[in-house]
């Protein structure tokens, strides 16, 4: 039986719920083989949640691809990539070994923050990393710093931030919305330089997302590694997400992931 393979170039979340651990959970959940190059492990303190961030050594990282993809890979994603540095490996990755399928999730804050972790990385990923994507995945704050919008409040907001992310040369730009505009229902947008597609779902009022744009992201990738097209592995990923959501839970009294294994639950294919 061969089983479509996946990498992931992300940070190790200790809590579980993020990070590569959120997406071997969702490789797994849809049936691909994943396999991680870590970049950073992120711990917290248990007496307040904050968060230390402690980056792997370039030659670490560049020996795990070199284990993977002597393997080889269908898709990839990256997630918390840390320093302008491990931007460029993920970047002459994809070109050496001539990588398709390519999901970046442009991680800039930690759960609960709202500043930009690394100011240099911010412009490694517009103008290194985010070109050579298939598909972009900011949420609203990533979207205004790729884009240079204003803070995001609208949907209108969310296109023209859109557009400009797109001129960077990314075939795909999905921004995630969520619950975080006005409204009655989850959205996100989808743009391919010609079409904007809003995506609706059932929106909760809770606070355990905690790693729902690595899931999300996550998704995509293992759609994309088992020859979906971009839309439908979207479209999945919408599905996934929005079951993860819905059976979030509570870790402890700082943080709630979602739960990977709703989706399966619900009785949707994988």
């Amino acid at each position: 039986m061969t089983i479509p393979k996946a990498l992931t170039i992300a940070g190790s979340d200790s809590s579980g719920g993020a990070g590569i651990q959120a997406d071997l959970k969702t490789f797994q959940e849809l049936g691909v083989y994943g396999m991680t190059a870590i970049t950073t492990i992120v711990s917290m303190d248990p007496k307040d949640w904050s968060h230390k961030v402690f980056p792997i050594a370039i030659e670490t990282l560049e020996a795990q691809l070199d284990t993977i993809l002597s393997i080889g890979v269908e898709a990839m994603k990256t997630g918390m990539l840390g320093t302008p540095e491990i931007v460029e490996v993920a970047a002459r990755t994809i070109d050496r070994h001539n990588l398709k399928n390519v999901v970046v999730d442009p991680v800039m804050v930690c759960k609960g923050t709202d500043e930009v972790m690394q100011p240099d990385n911010l412009v490694s990923l517009r103008d290194v990393l985010v070109p050579r994507a298939t598909v972009v995945t900011p949420n609203l704050f990533e979207a205004a710093q790729l884009s240079g919008h204003a803070p995001i409040k609208t949907l209108d907001d969310m296109k023209e931030a859109a557009e400009a992310i797109h001129k960077l040369g990314v075939a795909y730009v999905l921004i995630k919305g969520g619950g975080k505009l006005a409204g009655e229902t989850a959205i996100d947008l989808l743009f391919d330089g010609k079409t904007f597609e809003v995506l609706e779902s059932e929106r909760f009022n809770t606070t355990y997302t905690h790693g729902a744009g690595c899931t999300t992201s996550a998704a995509i990738a293992a759609g994309l590694a088992k020859g979906e097209s971009v839309r439908d592995a979207i479209g999945t990923a919408k599905k996934f997400i929005t079951e993860a959501i819905r059976l979030g839970f509570p870790l402890n009294g700082y943080v709630g992931p979602t739960h990977h294994g709703a989706y399966r639950r619900s009785g949707c294919c994988c």
